[in-house]
């Protein structure tokens, strides 16, 4: 089940946390990956890994707040290994930081990484989608967007933005059979929270002790997130879209 053989798929923020769980596990079912990334050198360390295992991938250096940037990354693409299938928009940022303490540079960055970016890619991949009459897109929210979370208030609205944007897409695009879904991960061990975590007493504070109220008693890993996105990219979902999944341990249930 779930097979992906020869799909295509891009991956933006593909190099770590994850992203890296995304790419590695739609590369484990057969699909060429597309790493799109402003990390370049760690993305090529993890196409190495997928390459290692059997897999086919590449990296492309790729600002997703950039629209002609990601439109070249496409073409890249295409170019490599055939249309575009499948797009998870899973590249974001964030600091924890009451909103007081936040500055309209900072509102700009978080928008334009995790809102601008979706806006972009979507933009540069359904042309050939819609023509095809096929593709699913697949993007990464956060459950901050569905029940809110301290010291994060931009990022959850731009995370509620991509669920919104989400719903009206899969509205527009169903008649050309592409799906359109969102996956929103609870706490999850990744490189950016360890980066927020050192930054941050605050982040720290904010943290502590989600294990203890997670009814499943673990943070989520990448490959916990993965695994979902591979479900929406399958076959098997065909008839799903304009849904918002939850993968938390159990911590929103809404």
């Amino acid at each position: 089940m779930f097979e992906l053989t020869d799909k295509v798929a891009i991956v933006t923020g593909g190099a770590r946390g994850i992203g890296k769980g995304i790419s590695t596990i739609l590369a484990k079912q057969g699909a060429k990956v597309a790493i799109a990334d402003l990390l370049e050198e760690e993305a090529k360390k993890t196409v190495e890994e997928i390459e290692k295992n059997g897999g086919k991938a590449i990296a492309v250096k790729t600002d997703v707040t950039n629209l002609e940037q990601v439109k070249d990354m496409v073409a890249k693409v295409k170019e490599t290994f055939g249309p575009v299938d499948i797009l998870v928009n899973n590249a974001g940022w964030d600091r924890i930081i009451p909103f007081e303490k936040t500055t309209p540079d900072f509102w700009e960055k978080v928008i334009s990484i995790n809102y601008k970016g979706v806006l972009n890619c979507v933009y540069a991949v359904i042309p050939d989608m819609i023509e095809r009459n096929n593709g699913r897109i697949i993007s990464i929210a956060s459950d901050a967007a569905r029940v809110g979370s301290m010291g994060e208030a931009v990022y959850s609205g731009t995370k509620g933005a991509i669920i919104s944007f989400s719903k009206t897409m899969a509205r527009e695009l169903a008649r050309n059979k592409i799906t359109v879904n969102v996956i929103c991960p609870g706490l999850t061990h990744t490189p950016l929270v360890e980066e927020m975590e050192e930054e941050s007493e605050f982040a720290k504070k904010v943290f502590s002790g989600m294990e203890r109220i997670i009814p499943l008693r673990r943070l989520g890993t990448p490959e916990d997130i993965a695994y979902a996105v591979v479900f929406f990219a399958s076959d098997e979902a065909n008839f799903i879209t304009g849904q918002t999944l939850s993968v938390s341990g159990g911590l929103t249930m809404v």
